[in-house]
């Protein structure tokens, strides 16, 4: 799960983004030996790693990278986001020609860090620098909703090392319910389809309340409301996607036991 974090200066309203698609595969080798068993439990762990590398490259390298240059060396807004952008374009390149694919966290976090370039330079209108505050909201959540209309939910690479947790027999019933070789296949792809429907409905609403109140409350009053736009967005997000991620969770365990 991608992660979303707002740095605005109150006089300009500008941001920035913490913020898949690389995600590892995992083989349970079958044997009745403690040595077979040692070594798929290895398997699996390595396995979960390599999950969480992508999140690690493309979303926590370039949001270091963007607050060590803008807090601690004191660069500008618009020369942290360009720094911060180098490994998300490199990445996205690389995918590009080398894999024939798109590299959708990294190009998720590009396309951002870009956004932010750009609206980086608008100023002046008060009521327009809150609105813009909410354009990051809109361009992750109208990403995310887009893959899960595609078939392809970004969330998926962030929730599955929480709902596998490094077991060898889970990551197993993961891979077959994905691919719809298990009984429970048709919900639990039902599931995680609603999971990301569910964080992009919440960002993009984020933004819609954020442009209207905007234009319609008092520039006093929208300067402490966006940040509980953003905060009830983000709440909304656990309360209701928790409840499909529930669900996943259960298909697992009950098709990790029957294996």
């Amino acid at each position: 799960m991608s992660v979303i974090t707002r740095n605005a200066a109150p006089e300009q309203g500008t941001w920035a983004v913490r913020g898949r698609e690389d995600e590892a595969t995992v083989r349970m080798a079958a044997g009745s030996t403690a040595a077979v068993t040692d070594a798929v439990g290895g398997t699996a762990v390595e396995s979960e790693a390599a999950g969480l590398r992508p999140l690690l490259l493309d979303v926590a390298l370039p949001l270091f990278v963007y607050y060590a240059a803008h807090s601690v060396f004191g660069l500008s807004l618009i020369a942290a986001l360009t720094l911060s952008s180098v490994v998300p374009a490199v990445r996205t390149g690389h995918q590009l020609v080398r894999e024939r694919s798109l590299n959708a966290f990294a190009a998720l976090i590009l396309v951002v860090n870009l956004a932010g370039i750009a609206l980086s330079l608008l100023t002046g209108d008060p009521r327009l620098m809150i609105a813009k505050d909410g354009a990051a909201s809109s361009v992750i959540g109208l990403a995310v909703l887009g893959s899960a209309f595609a078939g392809r939910p970004m969330m998926t690479t962030g929730m599955r090392p929480f709902l596998v947790k490094g077991k060898a027999a889970r990551a197993a019933a993961w891979d077959r319910l994905m691919a719809g070789s298990a009984a429970g296949s048709t919900a639990f792809r039902r599931h995680e389809r609603n999971f990301s429907l569910v964080w992009g409905t919440a960002l993009v609403a984020e933004c819609v309340a954020k442009v209207i109140g905007a234009y319609t409350l008092p520039v006093a009053t929208m300067a402490w409301l966006g940040s509980v736009f953003l905060a009830g967005a983000i709440v909304l997000g656990f309360a209701v996607g928790n409840v499909f991620a529930g669900r996943m969770h259960e298909l697992i365990t009950g098709e990790a036991d029957r294996s």
